[in-house]
């Protein structure tokens, strides 16, 4: 044998450098798997839980109240969605920021306008817009209209530590009549309840309690005779 001889058959030497690069590959494969990101995290949603008042029966000898008109509550574009936003009114009241990994089941002006109809709902008749207009053209008459505008919905943060749900809406009762509509009444509602805790779970706990009050105080203005 020479001394020169390659230790291995010549048929493998060729396909040494094919090895390594397949090799090499494989390697750089292997990094680039484990260096995949995870599954992003699915938000958590919250709504107000269930509304277990909606189910107990009207109180006893309460009178039966005219039909009323619900429309749909009109919020602004920022309210339009189902982010869950928070101030930090120690530092800039002015920025609503919302939280990254929670949201709201619906858009919580249709949240609120699932609570207020079944609210209303306990000594009255709740129509729709579409409902309320097919009674007047076939019965005659117009129902009360009450029209809701959601102006703040938001975990509000007076310190670190120290936070609330905080809900603002102004209400305008319209009547109809044959000279034309007109604003029967108004008024504005601001109601804040403590969030238990400085996180989305605590902001969702203060703002519904903030709403369930909200719609409590609404609906006791709106039975008020006229």
């Amino acid at each position: 044998m020479k001394n020169n001889a390659h230790p291995y058959p010549r048929a493998l030497v060729r396909r040494l450098p094919i090895l390594a690069v397949l090799a090499a590959g494989a390697a750089l494969l292997a990094a680039g798997c484990g260096a995949l990101p995870d599954k992003p995290a699915r938000a958590t949603l919250y709504d107000f839980g269930p509304n277990l008042a909606a189910a107990a029966p009207a109180p006893a000898n309460s009178p039966a109240l005219p039909p009323i008109a619900l429309a749909e509550i009109d919020a602004s574009m920022r309210l339009e969605g189902t982010q869950l936003l928070y101030r930090l009114g120690y530092a800039d009241a002015n920025e609503l920021r919302p939280y990254g990994q929670a949201r709201w089941s619906l858009a919580p002006a249709q949240l609120l306008h699932q609570r207020l109809r079944d609210a209303l709902a306990m000594r009255r008749t709740v129509l729709g817009s579409e409902e309320s207009a097919t009674i007047a053209r076939t019965e005659g008459r117009v129902p009360d209209t009450l029209r809701i505008s959601l102006d703040e919905f938001s975990h509000y943060f007076e310190s670190p530590s120290t936070s609330v749900g905080l809900v603002r809406m102004r209400a305008t009762l319209i009547r109809g009549g044959s000279g034309g509509d007109r604003v029967l009444a108004q008024r504005s509602f601001a109601v804040q309840r403590p969030a238990p805790s400085a996180d989305a779970a605590g902001g969702v706990k203060g703002l519904a309690a903030a709403s369930d009050a909200a719609v409590a105080e609404l609906v006791a203005w709106v039975d008020q005779p006229r």
